[in-house]
């Protein structure tokens, strides 16, 4: 005959309910991680496409740094006419603030003629317009205050080339942050600093305004 206390824990009913209390909170956690990080996968991937676009339109529109215009026009020396504008000559690096607002400062061992910036030709990058999707079309949660445009001597051109200047322009995203919306609940996960991501082309001369 088998004793009562014996039975008791011999007795296997109500087992899965507790195997099921136990593994489903790791489950749970496990299946919103996914989520959450396949959201940040996706926020990385248009990102990259908001920098490619963004470098484009840069590439072929008015400049956001309007001082450009006066580059490569007269060398300080009136024999380098005709010369190659040598690399880093110029490097124009605009950013805007919280509110939007844009400005132009001058990179290390660079000389700018001067650093006015365009708010609209920055507005265009970032917007886009005329049928063509600018940098927030593909990541909507982006700022302003995110996008780092830079004009530099790339070393092609020479001086007073008709077509002005030719700069390496880098379109950048910096600081974008991303949220743990369910992990950051879960286990504390605290918001994080996506890295830097750029996209880099050479100059065209295919807006009247560019020289």
């Amino acid at each position: 005959m088998v004793k009562p206390r014996n039975k008791f824990w011999a007795a296997e009913s109500g087992a899965a309910m507790v195997e099921a209390a136990i593994v489903m909170p790791l489950l749970l956690t496990l299946l919103l991680g996914f989520v959450d990080f396949g959201y940040a996968f996706y926020q990385w991937n248009a990102a990259d496409k908001a920098v490619q676009a963004g470098a484009r339109l840069a590439q072929i529109s008015s400049p956001v740094a309007s001082g450009l215009a006066l580059e490569a026009k007269t060398p300080s020396n009136s024999l380098d006419v005709g010369k190659a504008v040598p690399a880093n000559t110029y490097n124009y690096i605009c950013t805007a603030n919280a509110a939007g607002a844009v400005s132009c400062s001058c990179g290390t061992g660079a000389t700018c003629q001067s650093l006015t910036a365009s708010q609209a030709a920055f507005d265009f990058i970032f917007n886009g317009g005329g049928g063509r999707a600018g940098m927030h079309s593909y990541l909507p949660i982006l700022t302003k205050s995110q996008v780092r445009i830079q004009y530099q001597a790339s070393g092609l051109g020479y001086w007073t080339r008709p077509g002005g200047p030719v700069p390496t322009v880098t379109v950048s995203i910096v600081n974008h942050q991303f949220q743990f919306f369910f992990l950051g609940g879960l286990l504390g996960f605290n918001t994080i600093t996506m890295p830097s991501m750029l996209s880099t082309v050479t100059g065209e001369d295919m807006k009247s305004t560019w020289p």
